[in-house]
Parts: C-alpha cells; sequence; structure tokens
C-alpha cells in the first residue's frame, strides 16, 4: 500500500441494539480506532422502542450495586464502566447515587468486591428496633442512569459518527455474515436472542425474570437494598434516577427460568408494601406509580460469553444433498452476551474488551 494510502474500513454488522450492542458500536467508531471500523447496528428493537419487552434494556434498574462475585475480569470491566459514567454526571445522563445496603448476616469490605469502584465507603454492625434481622450497613456512593434517556443518547451519538441503524429481525448468524461479508465483522450482542438464534443456540442462556415498579417519588435520594444470606424469588431495592427527576424504580423480583412477561399484582402489591416497611420516603403523599415493568434479563451460566470465533457460512444442506454446494466463506464474529442483571454496570468495560479481542483477531 503506497504511504498515505488509507486501509479500507471494516465492515461490521452489531446485532442487536440493547446497551452492550450500542456500546461496543460506540467504542467501534471511538476517534482511539481512527475510523477503521463502518458500523451499522442490525435489531428487531431499537432504543426508540423503550416500551418493548422484546429486549432487556429498557427495564433495567441501571445503577451500579455489589454483585458479590470474585470475578477480576467481571471486576475490571465494572471499575471502568463505573468511571465512564461518572464522565457523563456533568451532563445529566447519570447521577451520583448515595446509597444505603442494608444486609440480614455479617459482611465484611472484601466481601462487597466494590475497592476502586465506590466511593466514601462506611460498614457498620447495627442493631434495628424496627428491623431485628438487619445486621450490618453499608453506606456508599456510586452511580446510576435512567435506561429511557440513556439509550437514544448512545444512539444519537453514535449517529453522529455514521453508525448506520436498521431494523430488522434475524432468523440465523448466517444471515448476518452473509451482510458482513468475507472481511468483515459480525458482533453478536443479542441478549437472550442467543438462545434462540440459528447458529449460535447457545442453551446456557436463560431469563432472570424481574418484575419492578416505577414511581415518582421526589423525596428519594438513595439507593436501598436489603440482601439476604438465602436468596430469594423478591429482592428488595429503590434506585432514584436522573432525567425526570423524581422517579425512581423499586423492586423487585429475581426468578431464573421464568419466561413470563405479564404483570403479577399480588407480587407488585408486595414490592411496595415490603418497600415501605423498609424505605420511609415511599409513604410520603406525594409518591405515585407512574408504570409497572417486566423484564427478562439475560442469564448465562457461566457468566457472560466475550470471545471471538471464525463463522463458516452458509451452512451445507442436508435435505438436498446432490445439489451443488456454494462456497464456504469465513466472517469473523465477536460474541458479547449473557451479562445477566449487570449489562448496564459491565457495559463500558466489557466492550473495550471485547474490542480489543476483535482487533487481535484481525491481526492473526
Amino acid at each position: 500500500m503506497p504511504i498515505g494510502e488509507q486501509k479500507p474500513q471494516i465492515n461490521v454488522m452489531v446485532l442487536g441494539a440493547g446497551v452492550i450492542g450500542l456500546t461496543i458500536a460506540h467504542v467501534l467508531t471511538a476517534d482511539a480506532n481512527e475510523g477503521r471500523f463502518k458500523v451499522s447496528v442490525i435489531a428487531r428493537d431499537l432504543p426508540e422502542d423503550i416500551n418493548s419487552q422484546a429486549f432487556a434494556s429498557p427495564w433495567a434498574g441501571a445503577n451500579w450495586s455489589p454483585m458479590f462475585h470474585a470475578d477480576e475480569r467481571r471486576f475490571r470491566w465494572e471499575k471502568r464502566t463505573v468511571e465512564k459514567l461518572r464522565e457523563m454526571i456533568p451532563a445529566g445522563l447519570a447521577m451520583d447515587l448515595p446509597s444505603r445496603l442494608y444486609f440480614d448476616y455479617p459482611v465484611t469490605e472484601e466481601a462487597l468486591y466494590c475497592d476502586g469502584i465506590a466511593k466514601d465507603l462506611h460498614l457498620s454492625n447495627v442493631s434495628f428496633a424496627e428491623h431485628p434481622e438487619v445486621q450490618a450497613l453499608v453506606e456508599l456512593n456510586t452511580v446510576s442512569i435512567n435506561p429511557h434517556t440513556y439509550l437514544p443518547a448512545l444512539k444519537a451519538e453514535i449517529e453522529k459518527r455514521g453508525v448506520i441503524f436498521r431494523r430488522h429481525r434475524a432468523a440465523s448468524l448466517d444471515e448476518i455474515c452473509q451482510m458482513a461479508g468475507e472481511g468483515g465483522v459480525v458482533v453478536n450482542a443479542t441478549g437472550l436472542g442467543a438462545r434462540s438464534l440459528a447458529g449460535v443456540q447457545d442453551t446456557k442462556v436463560y431469563p432472570i425474570r424481574g418484575q419492578t415498579i416505577l414511581v415518582h417519588a421526589p423525596g428519594a435520594k438513595h439507593f436501598i437494598a436489603k440482601y439476604e444470606a438465602s436468596p430469594k424469588p423478591e429482592v428488595l431495592y429503590m434506585i432514584p434516577r436522573p432525567a425526570p427527576s423524581g422517579e425512581a424504580l423499586v423492586g423487585g423480583t429475581f426468578q431464573p427460568g421464568n419466561w413470563d412477561l405479564s404483570v403479577d399484582w399480588n407480587t407488585a402489591e408486595n414490592i411496595l408494601e415490603n418497600a415501605k416497611k423498609l424505605i420511609p420516603e415511599l409513604s410520603t403523599p406525594s409518591v405515585y406509580i407512574k408504570h409497572h415493568n417486566v423484564g427478562l434479563r439475560p442469564g448465562r451460566d457461566g457468566g457472560p460469553r466475550v470471545e471471538t470465533e471464525i463463522c463458516v457460512w452458509p451452512k451445507k444442506s442436508t435435505l438436498a444433498p446432490g445439489l451443488p454446494q456454494p462456497r464456504e466463506k469465513r466472517t469473523l464474529v465477536l460474541h458479547a452476551y449473557g451479562f445477566g442483571g449487570a449489562g448496564y454496570q459491565q457495559s463500558w468495560g466489557a466492550a473495550e474488551e471485547a474490542v480489543d479481542l476483535l482487533k487481535q483477531a484481525l491481526t492473526t
């Protein structure tokens, strides 16, 4: 190649427009990559489909909270993500979030696994007359965002960089590989869809049903959560949100294997009544319900899949073996899915690592 001649752009098809797909598209089109990638986002559901239950991102809590996993890789993802989100506080896309975490068992700072992520951490062994089950209180500062403003903002930013969005329901990985072509790249950020996408069909992927209540609660200033030693299908938390101010998400449920997208009204009543017992701000006259939510987190046995592989396409037909078969082609695929309830809080760290893996694969 003559000196000064620019390398041709690599065609990248990002399959999935949830927080992981959008964040990877953002990283691919960052100045540091010097226009190396021509990116398109292909998805059945786009960020403006904020009421669609067909993907998880609109329904997430979208804050940082301890996940209690001793996993250095995911810890790095979370630390980097919180750094990025804090950079967005002045623009109003994120908010500083004072937090109070109640535990019904003794806890140590090491168990929280948040060194370098949370600020102003204070752990105390306490007893409450009205909550005798509580054995520890952790106070700290983290960050939260509002998916309803954050996702469209991400989309708008990468559209300015030339990213093209296309609404399309993909039936197979082969189909998207054909769009990318040989020499191109596919990013598989399909979340729960990775279980049914032909050519992937990852049976390790499963739904984790989350039911929550969005409330107008202008007095809610803290992230409140209660952690129990014995995991239960119902969990208690409240997450204040930026833009519009005064909103908070109250939850919720954590139900692995449950595909039900309908609102369970008994569960909704339990969520609010249990939350009021621990969070007095929810009992003031100014509080009212704005929306009942149900979403399916994309869980995966063994944790998130973030890796590259070569997809060979089209698949040979076994239905008509006597007919001439098309020439096999190869396309690089970057998989990034299965983040469960941690998609937002791991998004930037995971996306940056994923793009690094992609660039390494392109040089080998």
